[in-house]
């Protein structure tokens, strides 16, 4: 692979600008909502080696780049929640789940926004400036989609473990544990084993690019670079 400073220059920032900001707003939500376990770990904060998880950070998306996996795949440092501080647990547990997903749309927005300032970029600096846009739009809007998947320990699984019937949460919550094993499992194992067997074991990441690719046009036509 031909990986240039450049490339990383504007791959970089918009990564830790995503996940630095996901995870404060996690962490900024519970605080709102009673429970001040994050607010004292300094984890509502813009500083990203807050939040940075060494191995799932920075260890495992290099290997499975370097690797020529199929999917890059990582996450941050979770955020630590006592739900017994909070009012409302299961409601406030959906509130602080969504913040981040939320927060990565805000970006995304925001980004998009920024394109209508471009001509007022210098020359030299357009196109670099441009590059990270690009980037912070796919980043953000790629990151919330992911971590809205139904499976625990994602965004997604706290949401749904908030909002069914007990009987459908308590098993859907005790996943849990085995949520990233599930996650490498779908996005990376079954793909490499449907190859090898002539099939399309690909789902996740079709109803992934089809939802994403939903987004990216809606996050467009509202800032008007549709």
């Amino acid at each position: 692979m031909n990986i240039s400073l450049y490339d990383i220059s504007v791959w970089v920032l918009p990564l830790i600008i995503a996940i630095t900001f996901h995870e404060a707003a996690h962490g900024f939500v519970v605080h709102r909502l009673g429970d001040n376990t994050a607010w004292q770990l300094g984890r509502v904060s813009a500083n990203p080696l807050k939040h940075i998880d060494p191995f799932g950070t920075v260890i495992l998306p290099a290997v499975l780049l370097l690797s020529h996996s199929p999917f890059l795949f990582g996450y941050a440092k979770p955020v630590p929640v006592n739900f017994r501080n909070l009012n409302h647990p299961r409601l406030d547990m959906v509130w602080v789940a969504l913040a981040g997903p939320a927060t990565n749309i805000l970006l995304a927005l925001l980004a998009a926004a920024a394109f209508h300032a471009l001509p007022l970029a210098p020359a030299n600096s357009a196109q670099w400036i441009a590059d990270n846009l690009k980037n912070t739009l796919i980043i953000n809007v790629v990151l919330a989609i992911f971590n809205m998947l139904p499976i625990p320990p994602l965004d997604g699984g706290r949401v749904a473990v908030g909002l069914l019937p007990r009987f459908l949460a308590f098993p859907l919550a005790r996943l849990e544990p085995y949520g990233m094993l599930i996650l490498i499992g779908a996005l990376i194992l079954l793909p490499l084993l449907g190859a090898q067997l002539g099939l399309n074991l690909d789902v996740i990441s079709a109803i992934l690019r089809t939802t994403t690719g939903f987004v990216f046009r809606a996050v467009l036509f509202v800032t008007g670079n549709a």
